[in-house]
């Protein structure tokens, strides 16, 4: 059986410190759709939960990810309720990272979605390779350089 091919796909990130597991992710969601739609968080998006900024600002993240080619559209992730994107954008699936599957937030997300005929797909995740693990050790470098 085939995988299903849909019309537009939606995908989010941070995008920090851009490296081979966000490259893995879009272009596997570009396989699976026409269309690809990627949602940039802005830094107020990523300050909200992660308590700090990203590494990299915002307008050099969204450049980055505007310049793939499995990427047709990428557009500012102003909040983290993929619903509202869903009502600007109306894509027919979301890809995600295999590595929030079975997640509360995302077992909700499916519910939600299943109701206006969005299908959530998880796509394998890239073992090994994090930017919330590479920017904390940016910031305990950056702290620790700072006491001295």
């Amino acid at each position: 059986m085939s995988e299903k091919k849909y019309k537009v796909g939606y995908t989010t990130g941070v995008y920090d410190m851009f490296h081979i597991g966000h490259l893995n992710i879009l272009k596997k969601a570009k396989e699976r759709c026409d269309y690809l739609i990627v949602g940039v968080s802005t830094d107020e998006v990523v300050e909200s939960y992660k308590h700090r900024a990203p590494i990299i600002p915002f307008e050099e993240r969204i450049a980055i990810v505007r310049e793939l080619r499995c990427v047709d559209q990428a557009v500012p992730q102003v909040s983290m309720d993929k619903m509202e994107a869903w009502k600007q954008y109306h894509f027919d699936a979301l890809f995600h990272g295999s590595d929030w599957k079975g997640s509360d937030m995302y077992n909700n997300m499916i519910e939600q979605f299943s109701k206006v005929g969005v299908d959530v797909v998880f796509l394998p995740h890239t073992e090994g390779v994090s930017s919330t693990l590479l920017s904390e050790v940016l910031y305990t470098l950056k702290e620790e350089s700072e006491d001295e």
